[in-house]
This record gives C-alpha cells, sequence and structure tokens, in this order.
C-alpha cells in the first residue's frame, strides 16, 4: 500500500484521467472523493470502488462548489492529504482567430481559475494539518505546443507556471505542489484535441509524434499520480513530470 489511510480529492473523476487516478488511490490504500459535474458518472465510479470513496457533484469554476467539495471530503473523511486538479477544458482543434470568446473563457476558467478557487478552499486545511500534496493536470502542451491549440496551450502553460511558483509559496507550510504532463490520451476529450474524426487512419499521425508509439492511458497518468501522493516523494515540489512517451524530448 502506498497511499494508507490518505485522502485525497480527485476532480473530473467521472471518467478518463480521474477515474483511473481515482480508482488507483483506492487500490493502494487510500479513500477518495470522486468529483465532477457528472455526479451519475461519479456515483458510478464511487460504486465500483466501494465504501472507500465518496461522489460529489462539484463544478470547478464556482467558488461555493470547490468549497462545499472540501467540506464534504472532511464530512465524510475527516481530514483531506491529496488534491488532485484534474478537471479541464479544451477548445476544438482550429485555427487560433476562430475559437470564439466563451469556449477561451471557460478553456480559462476550467484549466487555470480552478486551480486558484481549489488553493482558496484546500490550502487553509492543508495548514491547519501540518502539510499536504497538490498534482496539477497540465499538459505536454504546455511545454511543446501543437499548432490549432493555442488558447488550450496557453492555459496549462499557466498552469505549469502556477505549480511552481505555488510550490515555492507553500513549501514552508509543507504542502507540496507538482505537476503531470500527459501527452493526448484515450479520454472523452480526444477528437477535440484532434480536430478531426478518430479514425487509425488520423490517430496515426498523432502517434508518430510520439517516440513510444502510443497514447497515453490513465493507467499511466494514475501511476505517476500515486507517486507524487506518496511518501515516495515526500522531497519533490515545484516539478512538471512528463508522461508522454517522449512527446516533449
Amino acid at each position: 500500500m502506498r497511499i494508507p489511510g490518505k485522502v485525497a480529492v480527485v476532480t473530473g473523476a467521472a471518467s478518463g484521467f480521474g477515474e483511473g487516478i481515482a480508482k488507483r488511490f483506492a487500490e493502494e490504500g487510500g479513500k477518495v472523493v470522486i468529483a465532477d459535474l457528472n455526479v451519475e458518472g461519479a456515483e458510478r465510479v464511487a460504486t465500483e470502488i466501494g465504501d472507500a470513496a465518496a461522489a460529489i457533484h462539484a463544478d470547478v469554476t464556482d467558488r461555493t462548489q470547490v468549497k462545499a467539495m472540501v467540506d464534504f471530503a472532511l464530512a465524510r473523511f475527516r481530514r483531506v492529504d491529496i488534491l488532485v486538479n484534474n478537471a479541464g477544458f479544451t477548445h476544438v482543434n482550429q485555427p487560433m482567430l476562430e475559437v470564439d470568446e466563451a469556449t477561451f473563457d471557460r478553456v480559462f476558467e476550467v484549466n487555470v481559475k480552478a486551480i486558484y478557487l481549489a488553493a482558496l478552499a484546500i490550502v487553509p486545511v492543508f495548514r491547519s494539518q501540518g502539510g499536504g500534496a497538490i498534482i496539477n493536470i497540465a499538459s505536454t502542451a504546455g511545454v511543446r505546443p501543437r499548432p490549432g491549440l493555442t488558447w488550450y496551450n496557453a492555459s496549462k502553460g499557466a498552469a505549469i507556471t502556477l505549480t511552481k511558483s505555488m510550490a515555492v509559496e507553500l513549501a514552508p507550510d509543507r504542502i507540496r505542489v507538482n505537476a503531470l504532463n500527459p501527452v493526448m490520451g484515450e479520454t472523452g476529450m480526444l477528437e477535440r484535441f484532434m480536430g478531426m474524426p478518430d479514425t487509425p487512419e488520423n490517430r496515426a499521425k498523432f502517434l508518430a509524434t510520439i517516440p513510444l508509439g502510443r497514447m497515453s492511458r490513465p493507467a499511466d497518468i494514475a501511476a505517476a499520480a500515486l507517486f507524487l501522493a506518496s511518501d515516495d516523494a515526500e522531497f519533490i515540489t515545484g516539478t512538471t513530470l512528463e508522461v508522454d512517451g517522449g512527446r516533449c524530448v
């Protein structure tokens, strides 16, 4: 068991990377709050995990709901040790000037503002407990941007920078802050990233840019998140770990 008895809140955990992270944490002895806009999906994941999980509807761009998410975790499991800011949003792969303003705002609300709101809710809790771990799911898009995803790339670049700044500022409180940078993965947002139908021929174009020859999977991201959340990483903060099959090399 890598995180026995530790309590984690994982946003966007009704599917994809978030679901994989939540299930792996539970397998390794943790208790998990499954937070998502899709409450039915969140309840499904929590049911599949069992007594070590609980589901809650949460809009990560709403300050009241984010605080309620943290309060729910404290009421259910008495403490929170880990926060994974996994919920994400992207515009369709397209020329930058074709992305409408509402979509631009949504990208930054979910990918950047949500981390700010989560910090407002969780940092006081971590300080009162003597420490904690925050993991932000950023992206290789913030390190090696692809054309057509300019505003998404920028939001993930912001997530990477704020991860490093948060890490330095919160280190005296024994709060570690790290980020994971997945390459394009087999999730519900795949076709939006591709900007075209998910056909074998179109996939091949993207796979050709990944040296290890495949997309990321929830299990890949979950394994990396587990390490950063565990005591094995107690001296690691302010890092951004590429989980990308060599894409950023």
